[in-house]
């Protein structure tokens, strides 16, 4: 029998996908998914902490205290400090996540204390559910979507964000 037709929130895997870099501590948190770059510097507001440039698939949501699921890292020493910054006022997400990166985030990610992870086998952008709960862990460099009897009870939504609902 073909699967090839099945809606991939039906096939939700709740095993871990293996990143081939990780740095950071372990977070648990709401992702925000998109097959599209990140700059701090051209697609956030980070005094608002939301997706500002139009164009962007997160327009208009706030990144802040999410984990990030993103494509590719756009943007060189500019957008480092900028993660910087943003950890100086809270204003930053908990992880960011992507199929590709470039050192110079990487190093803004350790300097503004950002949890990271990227190289995986797969699109991690096609096989994260947006809206989902996971767990990113750098030391096991394992990211992984929870199931909802795994999600902490006290873990805030975003306003007027619903709780995604799982198949069973």
């Amino acid at each position: 029998m073909c699967h090839c037709s099945r809606n991939r929130r039906t096939e939700l895997k709740t095993d871990p996908y293996i990143a081939r870099h990780a740095m950071g501590k372990k977070v648990v948190g709401q992702a925000l998914v998109a097959h599209d770059g990140f700059s701090a510097r051209y697609d956030l507001n980070r005094l608002q902490g939301v997706f500002s440039r139009p164009a962007h698939k997160l327009a208009g949501q706030s990144y802040v205290d999410r984990i990030l699921i993103l494509d590719t890292a756009k943007g060189g020493v500019a957008t480092a400090w900028m993660l910087h910054e943003m950890q100086s006022r809270n204003m930053v997400p908990k992880a960011i996540v992507f199929n590709t990166v470039n050192t110079i985030l990487v190093q803004g990610a350790a300097l503004g204390d950002v949890s990271m992870m990227a190289g995986f086998d797969v699109d991690i952008t096609a096989v994260i559910p947006h809206g989902s709960f996971v767990e990113v862990d750098p030391a096991t460099k394992s990211i992984r979507v929870l199931d909802p009897s795994e999600v902490p009870a006290a873990t805030e939504l975003a306003p007027g964000q619903d709780r995604i609902h799982f198949p069973k």
